[in-house]
């Protein structure tokens, strides 16, 4: 194992953006709207967490290098029985940002899991997955909708 050396890449901007979904009751999609949920605002507690995971990427992932963060968004998108989850990562750097939007996506994730267990146990986290990256050597991706 080792950390690949990045000594010689090129700082460039580089940006990602990472979708995951949590899958619940109407009941509790209803509770998360209404602001009802016991433990408080599950919204604005997952997107805080979202940008503290993106933040500490380095500390939890191992050979993660640790970058400069330059912004990352959280938003959500509530729908019937389900909450969409997508954060996006930039920061001029000479690495990607990906691993810190994919962990800020798990993390929002996990928060709302966390926050919402005692109403629904068999919630669960999906389709966390790469939906764009741009910048450095391999240039952009972008994930077709429908895969």
């Amino acid at each position: 194992m080792r950390m690949i050396d990045i000594g010689q890449k090129k700082v460039t901007e580089r940006k990602a953006t990472v979708e995951a979904v949590v899958k619940t009751k109407a009941k509790v999609i209803e509770l998360i709207k209404k602001g009802k949920v016991p433990k408080g605002n599950v919204i604005e507690a997952a997107k805080l967490s979202a940008i503290m995971a993106a933040k500490k990427t380095p500390d939890i992932l191992a050979l993660c290098h640790p970058i400069a963060i330059e912004t990352v968004e959280v938003d959500f998108k509530i729908q019937k029985d389900s909450i969409k989850i997508s954060t996006f990562v930039k920061g001029d750097t000479k690495t990607g940002v990906e691993m810190e939007a994919f962990t800020a996506a798990s993390v929002a994730a996990l928060t709302v899991y966390d926050m919402c267990k005692s109403l629904d146990r068999g919630m669960t986290i999906n389709q966390i997955r790469l939906m764009k990256k741009s910048g450095g050597k391999s240039g952009t991706y972008t994930r077709l909708r429908n895969k």
